[in-house]
C-alpha cells in the first residue's frame, strides 16, 4: 500500500517506465516482467494493486527513487505510523521491517483518499500491455471478496512466511464504509466476512 500511495502522490501515471534488472530478483506473485520492457507507471500501479505483482512493485519503486525505502519510512513518519518500519518496497520479510494493524489502517485511510486506488482495488479482472504491444498481462484480483461479498471495494492482500495471510478489507453499504485489518489470519476470507458483517449489523 505504501508503494502504491507514493506512486499516486507523485502522479504522472502516463510516464514511461523502463523495467530494470531488479525485477529478476522479485519472488512470490509476479506477472513475468523482463528487463528493458516499457510500461506506463499507471499500468505498473495496476499490477501492484490488483495482482499484488512483486515485479511490477519493484519496477515502480525503482522508477520512483533510488532510495525508495527511505521515502517510505519518511512518509510513514509523516502519517504518524509510529510502530512501522519498512525495509523492502514490496513487503517481503526483511530484518527490521514491521508494522501493526493500527498503522496499516492509518495507511489504508490515506490510500482511500485516492479514487484511482479505490478503482483499481475493486477491479476483478483487467489487462495491461507493454508500450510496444508485444506482451499483454492478464490481471486477476487477489482479493477473494471482490465480486463475492456485497459492497466489497478492496483494499489490499498480502502474504509472507513471517507475516502469514494478511488482508486490509474495505466494504461499503448504504453509505457506510467499514475497514478491517487482519494480520496472520489463516482463514482471512471467512474472518473478514465475519468482521464486516458484525460491523454492518451494528451500524
Amino acid at each position: 500500500m505504501m508503494t502504491a500511495l507514493l506512486a499516486l502522490e507523485r502522479g504522472a501515471p502516463e510516464r514511461v517506465v523502463t523495467v530494470g534488472r531488479s525485477v529478476l530478483k522479485a519472488t512470490g506473485t509476479r506477472i513475468g516482467l523482463k528487463p528493458g520492457e516499457q510500461l506506463t507507471a499507471g499500468d505498473l500501479l495496476a499490477a501492484t494493486v490488483v495482482r499484488s505483482a512483486n515485479d511490477a512493485c519493484r519496477a515502480l519503486a525503482d522508477d520512483l527513487s533510488s532510495d525508495f525505502v527511505a521515502q517510505m519510512n519518511a512518509r510513514a513518519a509523516a502519517l504518524g505510523m509510529r510502530d512501522t518500519h519498512f525495509a523492502d518496497p514490496c513487503g517481503h520479510d526483511r530484518e527490521g521491517q514491521y508494522s501493526t494493524a493500527a498503522d496499516l489502517a492509518r495507511l489504508a485511510e490515506q490510500a482511500m483518499r485516492h479514487e484511482e486506488y479505490l478503482r483499481l482495488a475493486a477491479v476483478e479482472r483487467m489487462s495491461i500491455r507493454t508500450l510496444d504491444g508485444s506482451r499483454t498481462f492478464a490481471l486477476r484480483n487477489t482479493n477473494a471478496l471482490i465480486g463475492r461479498y456485497p459492497g466489497a471495494i478492496g483494499l489490499k492482500t498480502g502474504y509472507t512466511q513471517g507475516a502469514g495471510n494478511c488482508l486490509v478489507a474495505l466494504a461499503e453499504r448504504d453509505g457506510v464504509r467499514v475497514l478491517a485489518v487482519l494480520l496472520n489470519s489463516p482463514n482471512r476470507w471467512w474472518n473478514a466476512v465475519g468482521l464486516l458483517n458484525s460491523a454492518f449489523d451494528a451500524k
